[in-house]
């Protein structure tokens, strides 16, 4: 292929639904430096669009690959050689690698997604016509190891504050504007000063238009700085947001499951927190926090006025800032009072809208209606308290501005009296003392909304602190095939905050290919285990392996996408048909074939063929515009769509009828060769699809062997309950 026609290819070539040119070129510039990464490790739980990765989301993705990458816009001949292989962002929306640039010969070595990892030269001024004028610089980080031990292990990175430091840069700015801000707000009150005593008393009015121009200078450069420093301050407060809130939901979605909390309506109230935390975080508090220090100069300017007039001032200061720390226990105790009966209300509320049909079939209504009722009356009394008390501090702090002001008029007419100050020094000293005062009310208030911003990020950390499914730095084997063989060596589990396994030293071995059915008592860990195999928890004893390999080695989101699960409580989103069945696709997508046929081996055909809206019927909030069966059969598409290795299925016919259920054993037979299968069911018609029964008992594993055999021995009360 000549350079003209590799370049033509890239030109006219489509973004497929499942090609994503921009995460291949990251992985080809992993793969150049070495380090080592999956498609899956790399874009799990990244917000991509349509599946595909997105420029400015790949400085997240080239994280987790361990390398830095930055966005610049350049035209391409200005590209610094010492970073390559660096990253064209090409039109229209297209990507490559740049590898090397010969700018004197007119050539350029690149690799194009679609043609893997192969190094191409082509003509300058031909990949220029595509370039979109922006690149993307990628380095790794240094991989420090064992014998380059951190010595400070206290400086870790927080997931908060290390998000404001990234802004210093915008806050140095503020800093300095602040500084002219203050330093012009001095101008008015010598302005007046020189024109009561000394355009007044000798008639200057040619100096009074002068002194006009200069503050009517002073102030329009003070608007203007005003403006800039609130633009600002504004822009990194939302860039703040913008990465903590994504930052937060990353960790809730990639919580362990041991680590979840137990209500998931309190949780929400936690996450919701995050608004006190914000509104701290803006304008009000950065410009409040930087005005203070300059407290200093204006009272240092009124003692050079008159010395006496500073007095009430220091007082004043000190009086409010007093009140303000008297004020604080109360205040920290009522603010985590009332973020905890929030919390408590909140799980109320989400629980009874989460079951509105069973509090209504149950009549449970006056009960939760009693419950909601006690919480919002104690809210609202400690909600009052604490209301009463933080106005009280930004009430003090107003009386305490006020009578400073009052308190230099009467001084300084004291000592007009005594010849020691002019008339327009006192009204300078007058405004100087407001301006001196105006800050430290601020900061006042700032104390009193503190706590509730405190409180907050204490309980967001809290959730920060907990542990993920994939930590920072650690490696995990990349796995794209699996035989389907599954082995559990002694495996026990015990969930958080209970007393007792829920499974007990399991030990059993499953064939590639092979067809199990898990049998047992309600309540005895068939689901447990199901859990343990999705690597949704972590064994507290022994191991759990796939083709020999611990689970704890898979990367949670390629092990996922080898097992096809069918849960016993079946979770749908709202949306459409499509949106649900395909929820899990991420950087691979889903084509229009694969998701007909997964339709069709659920048994969803006729729902679909029958429908206006085919595939994107809308099957509302948690899918209760579907029956129970359908929003089963919806389950099983969706394990289904990405052709799994292993299928693992619990009662995945329970709430269909007798032809639906037939039918999808029919299809799951032919589709399910050579493919592992576990079957979990208290229903003895699905026994026909396996060819191995395991009976499982209080945790452990009584009875296992062929399926005729074990059935036979079930009906005679030859398998007897685990001891």
């Amino acid at each position: 292929m000549t350079q003209q026609e590799i370049l033509d290819s890239s030109k006219q070539a489509t973004r497929s639904a499942v090609r994503d040119e921009l995460l291949e070129c990251l992985l080809s510039v992993a793969l150049a430096h070495d380090h080592a990464a999956t498609p899956d490790a790399l874009t799990a739980g990244l917000p991509l669009e349509e599946g595909r990765l997105t420029p400015g989301v790949f400085p997240r993705a080239a994280a987790r690959a361990g390398m830095t990458a930055r966005i610049v816009k350049s035209r391409m001949v200005q590209l610094n050689p010492a970073l390559f292989p660096a990253v064209l962002l090409l039109e229209p929306g297209r990507a490559c690698v740049l590898v090397s640039l010969d700018i004197k010969a007119r050539r350029a070595r690149v690799i194009f997604p679609e043609l893997g990892d192969a190094v191409s030269e082509v003509d300058l001024d031909g990949l220029a016509d595509s370039y979109s004028g922006q690149a993307i610089y990628v380095r790794p980080r240094y991989r420090f190891d064992a014998r380059g031990p951190e010595v400070d292990k206290k400086r870790t990175r927080h997931w908060f504050w290390d998000v404001i430091r990234e802004n210093r840069r915008l806050y140095r700015d503020v800093i300095a504007g602040s500084i002219a801000i203050n330093l012009f707000a001095v101008a008015m009150p010598l302005f007046v000063l020189n024109v009561y005593d000394r355009v007044v008393p000798n008639h200057a009015t040619e100096t009074l238009w002068v002194l006009a121009a200069g503050i009517f200078i002073v102030l329009c450069f003070d608007l203007a700085l005003r403006l800039m420093r609130s633009a600002f301050v504004d822009l990194a407060a939302s860039r703040a947001d913008v990465k903590l809130s994504s930052r937060i939901m990353s960790q809730v979605l990639g919580l362990r499951m041991e680590a979840k909390p137990a209500s998931t309506g309190s949780f929400a109230s936690t996450l919701q927190s995050f608004e006190s935390v914000r509104s701290f975080i803006g304008s009000a508090t950065v410009i409040a926090l930087v005005d203070l220090p300059f407290v200093l100069l204006f009272a240092g300017i009124i003692a050079l006025i008159g010395a006496p007039l500073v007095l009430p001032v220091l007082a004043g200061i000190a009086f409010v800032l007093l009140y303000a720390l008297a004020a604080q226990g109360k205040l920290h105790e009522l603010s985590e009072t009332t973020w905890r009966v929030s919390a408590q209300r909140n799980a109320t509320l989400v629980e009874s809208l989460s079951h509105l049909e069973t509090v209504k079939t149950l009549r449970a209504e006056s009960r939760i209606q009693a419950t909601w009722e006690k919480a919002t009356a104690f809210l609202s009394r400690t909600s009052a308290q604490l209301r009463l008390v933080s106005t009280s501090v930004s009430n003090v702090a107003m009386w305490a501005q006020h009578t400073v002001a009052v308190s230099v008029i009467v001084i300084g007419v004291y000592l007009i009296i005594d010849g020691n100050l002019t008339q327009g020094g006192l009204i300078a000293a007058y405004l100087l003392s407001s301006r001196a005062m105006a800050p430290v009310s601020q900061a006042a208030a700032l104390l009193a909304q503190y706590h509730q911003s405190s409180t907050a990020l204490q309980s967001l950390d809290g959730v920060m602190q907990r542990p993920v499914e994939r930590p920072e730095g650690k490696p995990f084997i990349s796995r794209p095939v699996v035989r389907g063989e599954i082995r559990f060596d002694k495996a026990s589990l015990r969930y958080p905050e209970e007393e007792r396994d829920a499974l007990r030293d399991i030990s059993l071995k499953i064939e590639p290919g092979e067809k199990v059915a898990l049998l047992g008592r309600i309540g005895c860990g068939k689901t447990s285990l199901n859990k343990l195999l999705l690597g949704l928890y972590t064994p507290t004893a022994g191991a759990v392996m796939i083709d020999g390999v611990d689970l704890r080695q898979f990367d949670p989101i390629q092990l996922r996408r080898h097992i096809g699960y069918v849960p016993q409580d079946v979770s749908l989103f709202f949306g459409s048909l499509r949106d649900n069945i395909v929820a899990g696709a991420g950087s691979d997508g889903v084509d229009d074939e694969s998701l007909l046929r997964a339709i069709k081996l659920s048994g969803l055909e006729s729902l679909v063929n029958g429908h206006p809206h085919g595939v994107d019927l809308q099957v509302g909030e948690r899918g209760q515009m579907l029956s129970g069966g359908q929003r089963q059969a919806v389950a099983i598409a969706r394990a289904l769509v990405h052709e799994p290795q292993i299928l693992l299925l619990d009662e995945p016919t329970s709430s269909m009828d007798h032809a639906s259920e037939e039918a999808f054993k029919a299809n799951l037979k032919q589709y399910g060769q050579g493919k592992t299968l576990i079957v979990v069911t208290h229903r003895t018609s699905l026994l026909s699809l396996v060819d191995r029964i395991i009976v499982i008992d209080a945790g452990k594993v009584v009875a296992d062997g062929p399926r005729d055999k074990v059935v036979e021995a079930l009906r005679k009360g030859q398998i007897g309950r685990a001891g």
